[in-house]
């Protein structure tokens, strides 16, 4: 008889833990935990340890130190060490984790791999560590045994939903390897849309930032690596800066850095040095701004291509695109299409001209500032005078800058 109640006690624990937690409870339970990991990866992690974008107390610091060992494992040098080539080497070929040069397979279905691959790498640990925890806990404890902590977290789940815990553990060792090594450094360089024409193949992919943190406004985040916000546009949103705003608001973290806003003065009337320090710190927003004005000169445009040139949909189409390229990426092929383009139209083969000639002037270095305002300052009359609407009102746009 006796037997028999401890066989039964034993196959309830088994069967539910000590919770006797419901199916809807336990699938909570799940999305809570991996979203606080989650939250560990893209507030502590990334936007405070390897990018020094905000400076966390030491209570939610060692906080998410100790729940990152518990849920994941990861070492906080190795994880800031190959983020911080990520983006020194980014769509190289060493570049630990690009798609572009490994393939969005490879990336997508290995990115754990590669990150492993990565971390034992000494070069990178020693020219990419510097300034991570290198205290005594991190050697003795989350460094030296960084396995114990997804072994008791293991026993915790096992404890709390009985063998369902197995399946809640296999969640939770799944959900960085698949949502941050996968989705963010595979589809984050490969689908999606682009608010700045930054360097590299960066996309956001979506504009609500939620599911991962906020990582998923990829684009943003390489176009200013050390701003601890990582939303820019008013429709898009990242709970990781509101996690950091409310750990602001309590005294327990400090922002220190966030991408700059441009500010305008409508009323000028010719562009001074204070304008050209502007558009020089706002450079991606000016040429996100610049593109919208060659989209407004396009559609000007295509009728009068479609009826003068007889130029086929399709290469109006992927002409559509090439003008929307930085125009040093385009390859020598993009180049003689556009110059076919260009045959039929003036005014978009001034819009590309002036937009190559806009962006040098933040890239020479050798030029003084009252040079380089001068250059501005001509660049202006000229699209004023050019007579194509959409480089007017964008030339009044960019000498407001303040």
């Amino acid at each position: 008889m006796i037997g028999n109640v401890m066989f039964d006690a034993v196959l309830g624990f088994l069967s539910n833990g000590l919770t006797k937690a419901s199916a809807w409870q336990i699938v909570v339970y799940t999305l809570v935990v991996t979203h606080i990991t989650i939250a560990g990866v893209t507030v502590y992690l990334h936007r405070c340890q390897a990018h020094r974008g905000l400076d966390l107390h030491a209570i939610p610091s060692h906080f998410f130190r100790f729940w990152l060992w518990m849920t994941t494992g990861m070492v906080t040098k190795e994880w800031a060490s190959i983020h911080r080539k990520h983006h020194a080497k980014c769509e190289t070929e060493e570049d630990p984790h690009s798609p572009v040069t490994r393939g969005i397979k490879k990336v997508l279905l290995e990115g754990a791999e590669l990150y492993r691959s990565e971390s034992r790498n000494a070069e990178t640990m020693e020219k990419y560590g510097h300034g991570t925890p290198d205290d005594w806990i991190e050697h003795k404890l989350y460094t030296k045994h960084s396995a114990l902590g997804i072994s008791l977290m293991l026993i915790i789940n096992l404890m709390l939903f009985g063998v369902v815990g197995l399946s809640v553990w296999a969640v939770q060792m799944l959900w960085i390897p698949i949502m941050a090594a996968g989705v963010i450094n595979g589809i984050g360089h490969f689908w999606g849309y682009r608010n700045y024409d930054c360097v590299d193949a960066s996309r956001n992919i979506f504009p609500i930032g939620i599911l991962i943190g906020g990582e998923e406004l990829h684009n943003n985040h390489h176009t200013f690596g050390t701003s601890a916000k990582l939303s820019s546009k008013w429709y898009e949103f990242d709970i990781g800066w509101m996690y950091i705003r409310i750990l602001e608001s309590l005294g327990l973290a400090k922002v220190k850095k966030v991408a700059p806003e441009p500010k305008f003065v409508r009323e000028k009337s010719i562009a001074d040095l204070d304008t050209l320090q502007s558009i020089i710190s706002n450079r991606y927003d000016v040429m996100a701004k610049y593109a919208k004005s060659v989209k407004s000169a396009w559609r000007d445009e295509l009728d009068e291509l479609r009826d003068r040139s007889k130029l086929e949909t399709v290469f109006l189409k992927s002409s559509k695109k090439l003008l929307q390229c930085e125009p040093a990426k385009l390859e020598a092929s993009h180049q003689q299409q556009l110059t076919q383009l260009f045959a039929h139209s003036k005014v978009l083969k001034t819009m590309h001209e002036m937009r190559v000639e806009l962006g040098a002037i933040w890239g020479r270095s050798n030029s003084s500032r009252e040079q380089l305002l001068q250059q501005l300052q001509d660049w202006c009359a000229r699209a004023e005078a050019s007579g194509i609407k959409a480089l007017q009102d964008f030339s009044l746009r960019l000498r407001s800058y303040a």
